[in-house]
């Protein structure tokens, strides 16, 4: 069954390139996908959607970037798109540590988590500051900090104080822009997770990209190490 599926949003900048314009644009229209890409994968009954916004290294991008995207994520925070998934029932969680972007914006990220807390639709996940080895870093400084016995500590524990605590593991992985690798992408969760990978951009990723994804899902057997 089908339940998870999360997104590496690759692409964005070469896409603008071949078409001769700004990078920066890239990420606009990738920022735009998002929102037909969770209603169509309502329709296939997934739960749980989860995209990588923005990871630790993205950083170290140029300042005229990472200027243009703080600013691309005020706009989508207070924009129709976020506000017509949630009061269509969609509950937003975010997976990283807000507290390296401005103030304004992690006030923005507690408004629309704080809002959507209590829905019961489709959850999207929004990976920002996200990096695989920096979550399972907070996730043993966390267990340290509680004085967890040697003995108690389980994979079923980790998992608690993982971003993800409490969701099911992604069933799918999708990457896009031709690159093949996770490049850190959920490494706890993913273990067991169907990869598929594709050279289209992400602002060219539409609904019937998705439906090869899953077509090519579900023509695989999955064993489970079995």
């Amino acid at each position: 069954m089908l339940q998870h599926v999360a997104l590496i949003m690759d692409g964005n900048r070469r896409w603008a390139k071949e078409k001769k314009l700004r990078a920066l644009l890239g990420h606009q229209k990738g920022y735009g996908q998002i929102e037909k890409i969770v209603d169509h994968a309502e329709k296939y009954g997934i739960a749980y959607i989860t995209f990588w916004a923005f990871s630790t290294e993205n950083w170290k991008r140029s300042k005229e970037e990472v200027s243009y995207l703080m600013d691309l994520f005020r706009e989508v925070l207070k924009g129709d798109s976020l506000k017509r998934l949630i009061d269509k029932g969609g509950k937003i969680v975010i997976l990283g540590n807000i507290t390296r972007f401005p103030l304004d914006i992690q006030k923005e990220i507690e408004r629309v988590v704080a809002v959507s807390k209590h829905n019961t639709g489709i959850q999207v996940n929004i990976a920002l500051n996200y990096g695989g080895r920096e979550e399972i870093v907070h996730a043993v400084q966390q267990i340290v900090s509680d004085s967890v016995k040697q003995y108690e500590i389980t994979g079923d524990l980790i998992s608690q104080y993982l971003y993800t605590n409490g969701q099911p593991d992604p069933d799918l992985i999708i990457r896009t822009g031709g690159a093949q690798r996770l490049s850190g992408y959920l490494p706890w969760q993913s273990i067991y997770s169907e990869l598929y990978f594709t050279e289209t951009y992400w602002p060219d990723f539409d609904e019937k990209e998705f439906d090869k994804a899953i077509e090519e899902f579900e023509r695989r057997e999955r064993r489970f190490g079995q």
